[in-house]
């Protein structure tokens, strides 16, 4: 595992903030038009489109070992499909910039599952770092406080979105693959899209009767092309460069970016709060960027 922070590596850091960021107001918007199951199997499938013509244009490997499908097809359901359905569900009850808030709780999750299963130390930086952009997301959670309160549903499912995705990466990161990072992230998009599809059809039998404006499509292609396969293409690069703490840590870029274009493409409300909070998660940010990440101790 890389132990330092290359400039490529940073490059890939911001890239998935960005473009994460972008697809919660992106998501919100499609759902205007297409619900929920529909959308995601929809994603999925475009995504594991995309990513088979990538490996096989690059000639990966697409054969997994024998004792992996068990594996892949749990990493899969926690990392690609368990995340993006509850964050789904869950804009449809909450605003794109509190869903990417509440979401984002995700580092810290994460801290403590791989310092239980993969042994990875908490490091005082870490813990301060953890600590600063949970109180960032306090901040901006405040703003609407009362609310949250009043119509639970939507967050807690946004915050078992943020446990499952945890979840996925500390499977991901805690054991060696046979496969490259494209090829393996392309089995993660196939499992989803075949458990995504018969709930679709099932739930949502109607849908794909009723054809979307040309403006979800555009946005349909931006989310396909960037957040699903772009991005979790390059996170699976960053949990081998990085240790799963510090890699879910860096990635707090997207709820900045994903606040910010709540903002200005959803017309969402601007407060001294969402100020303060987005100060608060550059900081955490920066301690973690600038800290040299220490070996942790491998699993058994």
């Amino acid at each position: 595992m890389e132990q330092r922070l290359t400039p490529f590596t940073l490059v890939m850091v911001a890239l998935v903030g960005v473009l994460w960021g972008l697809n919660w107001p992106a998501v919100k918007f499609m759902l205007r038009e297409v619900p929920p199951f529909t959308l995601r199997a929809a994603g999925f499938t475009g995504g594991a489109v995309v990513l088979f013509c990538i490996v096989r244009g690059l000639g990966h490997r697409l054969r997994p070992a024998p004792r992996e499908a068990l594996p892949i097809i749990a990493a899969g359901l926690f990392v690609i499909f368990g995340f993006n359905v509850t964050t789904a569900l869950g804009q449809l009850l909450t605003e794109a910039s509190r869903a990417a808030i509440i979401a984002y709780t995700m580092p810290a999750i994460t801290a403590v599952l791989a310092s239980i299963f993969l042994g990875e130390r908490l490091t005082k930086r870490r813990i301060a770092a953890v600590l600063i952009g949970l109180a960032g997301l306090c901040v901006l959670a405040s703003v609407d406080l009362a609310a949250l309160v009043a119509a639970p549903l939507g967050p807690f499912l946004i915050l078992m979105a943020a446990l499952s995705w945890s979840i996925g990466n500390v499977l991901v990161q805690g054991r060696k693959w046979s496969l490259s990072p494209l090829a393996l992230t392309f089995w993660f998009f196939v499992v989803s899209l075949i458990l995504a599809w018969p709930l679709a059809l099932w739930l949502e039998p109607d849908a794909l009767a009723i054809w979307p404006g040309r403006a979800t499509w555009m946005v349909f292609a931006f989310h396909v092309a960037g957040p699903m396969a772009t991005c979790y293409f390059l996170w699976s690069v960053l949990l081998r460069r990085l240790p799963a703490t510090v890699a879910a840590i860096s990635i707090l870029t997207a709820p900045t970016v994903g606040v910010i274009s709540a903002i200005v493409l959803l017309g969402e409300p601007v407060s001294w709060q969402k100020i303060v909070a987005l100060g608060l998660i550059v900081l955490s940010i920066a301690i973690t960027l600038t800290g040299r990440a220490k070996r942790p101790t491998q699993p058994d």
